[in-house]
C-alpha cells in the first residue's frame, strides 16, 4: 500500500488505467540511501530514477573554481534524475546525493522505456512531465535574474519547507546563489523584521 500511494502521487494521467498503475508498481525495486551517500557521480551513465517516498537529496556540482553548488533539492513525492545522463546515454557532469536516510523507489530506464512505447498514458505522462521541468528551469533561470535573494528564499520556504528544515545552511545560499554569509544576514533581517511586526 505505502508503495502504491506514493507512485499515485507521480504517475498521474486520465489515461492511466489501474491495471497499467499496477504494472508499473511491480517495475519499480525499494531501495535506501543513506545520508551522504551517492545516487550518481559525476562521469557515471545513468541507468535508472528514483521516486522519492520519504527523505531529502540534492544534486550539486562543481563550478570552474573548484566550489560546490547546489543546483536542485528532491523532496517527497519527486522524481530524483539526471535527465540528460539518462536519456542521452551520457556520463553525469554531478552528483545525486541523499541528505537524510531517504526511502526510495527505482526503476531501471529499459524498463520505463519499454512502458512509454507500449502505452500512450505514459507517453503523454512523460511528456507533460518534461515539459513541466522545463518551465521550472526556465523559471527558475529567469528568479536568478530578476529577483534579489530575499525574494527567493522567501520562494524557497514557501515551496519547499523541508528543505529550510533539513539542509545545511551552505547548500542553500549555494542553491540561492549567494555566500553563507548572505543568507545569515538575510534570515536574521528576516527574523527582526517578524519580531518587530509581531510587536
Amino acid at each position: 500500500m505505502r508503495k502504491e500511494e506514493t507512485l499515485r502521487q507521480v504517475y498521474r494521467h486520465p489515461l492511466l488505467t489501474e491495471e497499467q498503475f499496477l504494472t508499473i508498481c511491480e517495475a519499480h525495486q525499494e531501495i535506501e540511501v543513506k545520508k551522504g551517500d551517492l545516487f550518481l557521480t559525476k562521469g557515471e551513465i545513468s541507468s535508472s530514477f528514483l521516486i522519492l517516498e520519504h527523505g531529502l537529496m540534492r544534486s550539486f556540482l562543481y563550478n570552474f573554481e573548484g566550489n560546490e553548488i547546489t543546483t536542485h533539492f528532491y523532496s517527497d513525492r519527486e522524481v530524483v534524475i539526471d535527465v540528460l545522463s539518462l536519456f542521452k546515454h551520457i556520463p553525469s557532469d554531478g552528483y545525486i546525493q541523499a541528505l537524510t536516510d531517504c526511502v526510495c523507489w527505482q526503476i531501471e530506464l529499459e524498463q520505463f522505456e519499454q512502458f512509454y512505447q507500449s502505452m500512450q498514458a505514459m507517453s503523454e505522462w512523460g511528456r507533460a512531465w518534461m515539459s513541466e521541468q522545463l518551465f521550472e528551469s526556465k523559471h527558475r533561470a529567469v528568479e536568478m535574474i530578476t529577483e534579489n535573494a530575499t525574494t527567493r528564499y522567501l520562494k524557497l520556504i514557501k515551496e519547499k519547507p523541508q528543505v529550510i528544515r533539513q539542509a545545511p545552511l551552505k547548500q542553500i545560499a549555494s542553491y540561492l546563489g549567494v555566500t553563507d554569509t548572505s543568507l545569515s544576514r538575510i534570515r536574521k533581517e528576516l527574523s527582526k523584521g517578524s519580531f518587530l511586526a509581531a510587536r
